[in-house]
């Protein structure tokens, strides 16, 4: 296979595809194309490894590293072993293989998995194991089989910094996403009224800075074949944080514990400097003295958090600082529950494309400048 030209899937959590797009293209990936469920774009390995350590918004990076055409099984096993697999795996560490089946006459996923992992055995002695680090991904459709490899391992939201969870959190990459869409872009000013674990602030923080998300952090493709250690290095290298001026990214909570992680988790993302947190309840919220940016927040939507009873009440409440305290702040939302968001009283734009969080599906919210 080329090293330069072949397709790399960037996968998106789903509803947040368009973000993710733009997010490429801002970094250098023009061709990016909207998939369902991600976003595609042509290169080498250097642009896989890119990806995995710049993108705020993937999930992970899937390179496509080569299609056939196979009409039935014993086909399927011909070509499987006429597939240059040395290029891209090494031989003495483990794979799994992980196939799926559409419209195709190949339709049994499991037969297609063991003709692959035994293809991959046989050929280039590598062995076969459940919870092998190395993923190939085999996809037919329309008798057409696609072979990826997954470059990222654990979910790309795991960027290796945060230790200390909140209830229901938020993912750092919808974080990145949803501050996206509220046309963050390290400039304004960002406060999360409710940040449970810090989330949202440390991502703006980190964004502001222009840190590479996945700097604290290794990914599957440094035990693949086509792995380079000191390219890799002068790349991570060639990342340099921007100086950031303090007193920009507020997180508050009601929960001294919920503070007291966000603070850990700014201070393992070398943010801490830029972040102010505080115990604080909604009521007594103020808006900082500096010029009115971004209120953005996750708060309770009783799916996951007891019962939506007195929701309505903390969500009216809200609206109320909001619109006596914050004038000229623009307010994002994000909840499962539009009658707590239409609660708040706040005039809301059209409301963003559902969104999958967890088993739940949320919608960004958000205002013009109040």
């Amino acid at each position: 296979m080329s090293d330069t030209d072949f397709d790399i899937f960037l996968v998106a959590t789903p509803g947040l595809e368009a973000p993710l797009a733009a997010e490429a293209r801002d970094l250098g990936w023009h061709g990016a194309e909207l998939q369902p469920g991600g976003v595609t774009i042509r290169g080498g390995w250097d642009d896989v490894w890119r990806a995995n350590l710049m993108l705020r918004g993937a999930t992970r990076v899937l390179a496509r590293v080569g299609s056939f055409r196979a009409l039935h099984l014993a086909q399927l096993d011909k070509r499987g072993r006429k597939f240059p697999w040395a290029q891209v795996l090494c031989p003495d560490l483990p794979v799994k293989v992980e196939a799926t089946c559409r419209a195709s006459r190949i339709y049994h996923a499991g037969a297609a998995t063991q003709r692959i992992e035994r293809a991959i055995a046989e050929e280039l002695g590598a062995p076969i194991a459940a919870d092998a680090a190395i993923t190939v991904k085999l996809r037919i459709e329309d008798d057409l089989v696609t072979i990826s490899l997954d470059t990222t391992g654990p979910s790309l939201h795991k960027r290796g910094h945060k230790e200390a969870v909140a209830k229901a959190p938020m993912r750092e990459t919808m974080a990145a996403m949803f501050l996206r869409e509220m046309g963050y872009d390290g400039s304004q000013t960002v406060l999360d009224p409710m940040c449970g674990s810090g989330t949202f602030v440390i991502e703006a923080a980190e964004i502001a800075s222009g840190m590479a998300p996945g700097r604290s952090r290794d990914f599957a493709f440094q035990d693949l074949a086509s792995f380079d250690a000191a390219r890799w290095d002068a790349m991570r290298a060639a990342v340099q944080p921007r100086k950031v001026a303090a007193g920009r990214f507020f997180g508050r909570d009601r929960d001294a514990g919920a503070i007291r992680m966000s603070r850990q988790n700014a201070d393992r993302a070398q943010v801490a400097d830029l972040c102010d947190f505080d115990c604080l309840a909604i009521d007594k919220l103020q808006a900082p003295d500096c010029a009115p940016g971004i209120v953005i927040v996750n708060p309770p939507y009783g799916a996951r958090i007891g019962n939506k009873g007195p929701l309505f009440g903390l969500h009216a409440q809200m609206g109320e600082v909001f619109r006596s305290r914050f004038a000229g702040w623009r307010v994002g939302i994000v909840t499962s529950e539009g009658g707590l968001a239409k609660a708040t009283g706040l005039p809301f734009k059209p409301t963003g494309p559902i969104v999958a969080h967890g088993g739940l599906k949320v919608r960004l919210w958000q205002t013009g400048p109040l």
